[in-house]
């Protein structure tokens, strides 16, 4: 019984390490920006497609990789027992890895780039990276200043959405932008709940992340803004006949944005139960993306 118990433990730390709801943040912008060129073009090409999503699955395993080897340098994840660095106990094994995946995704944009004969797409993949580098890697390591958020706006909203958008029509959308200002802010609520139960190591390690500045209760009110903003946008951006009265079909998450900000709002101080919230803007962020992406192609 008891070996059965550690057994059940240890896989639940290794799927909370390797974080398959996190590849959502993969799945909506590629999705999003593709939605929006057939919309505007009822053609799409479906192996370009599938050849960017496969590669932006493997850029996010690099990205969450290289986080726990960079954090397990500052020792903010001493007291994380589903690090895959503290898993494995082998960082350069970790490291390396995460580059093998990395080498495989951006070979996979190359690819594209090299068959459409236009550098874009790569270029602005390459800059999606390095920014996500600059996140945690040194000697930026941004993330440790509060800028995380931010650069995950930009990182998975207009530059992820403009790759996206034209790999499929090799041209520029300002409907396009318009969808990623939203899939940028869904994506930046993730990485902002994230925060709420790990402020006392946060401040151990130095990191000033907008919940150690504003303080949990601050950023709960805040979340609330941030949540509301998502369908704001979409009314505004119908309203101005930017998009289709369909992508009015978000609001068909808005029962989780009321869940998440409750939940927030309730629990901010207390780590042990705040801590599943991130979970909660998963699925807000891919179920929002999806309705999204669905009323552009109805």
């Amino acid at each position: 019984m008891t070996t059965k118990i550690i057994e059940s433990s240890n896989s639940k730390l290794w799927l909370a390490a390797i974080k398959p709801p996190m590849y959502s943040v993969a799945v909506i912008p590629i999705s999003v920006g593709t939605a929006i060129a057939f919309a505007e073009t009822q053609t799409i090409n479906s192996s370009i497609f599938s050849i960017f999503l496969m590669s932006a699955i493997l850029i996010i395993a690099w990205l969450n990789l290289t986080n726990d080897v960079f954090d397990s340098e500052t020792g903010i994840d001493k007291n994380k027992a589903h690090s895959l660095v503290n898993l494995t106990g082998n960082k350069a094994l970790i490291f390396w890895l995460a580059n093998l995946f990395l080498a495989l995704g951006v070979s996979g944009i190359c690819g594209i780039s090299w068959w459409q004969k236009d550098p874009t797409v790569i270029l602005l993949v390459v800059l999606c990276c390095a920014l996500g580098y600059t996140y945690q890697g040194p000697p930026f390591r941004l993330g440790y200043q509060g800028l995380g958020e931010i650069i995950c706006f930009f990182t998975f909203g207009p530059l992820a959405l403009a790759a996206a958008y034209y790999s499929q029509n090799q041209t520029w959308s300002a409907t396009n932008f318009g969808a990623a200002a939203i899939v940028g802010i869904t994506t930046s609520i993730i990485l902002f709940c994230s925060h709420f139960h790990q402020v006392a190591d946060d401040v151990a390690a130095g990191k000033k992340s907008p919940i150690v500045r504003l303080g949990t209760k601050k950023g709960a009110q805040l979340l609330q803004w941030l949540c509301g903003s998502i369908y704001a946008l979409t009314v505004l951006f119908v309203l101005l006949r930017m998009f289709p009265i369909w992508t009015l079909l978000i609001f068909g998450s808005l029962f989780f944005a009321i869940d998440l900000c409750r939940h927030v709002a309730d629990y901010h101080d207390q780590p042990t139960k705040v801590s599943n919230s991130k979970f909660i803007a998963v699925t807000l962020h891919f179920v929002s993306g999806l309705l999204l992406a669905l009323g552009f192609v109805l």
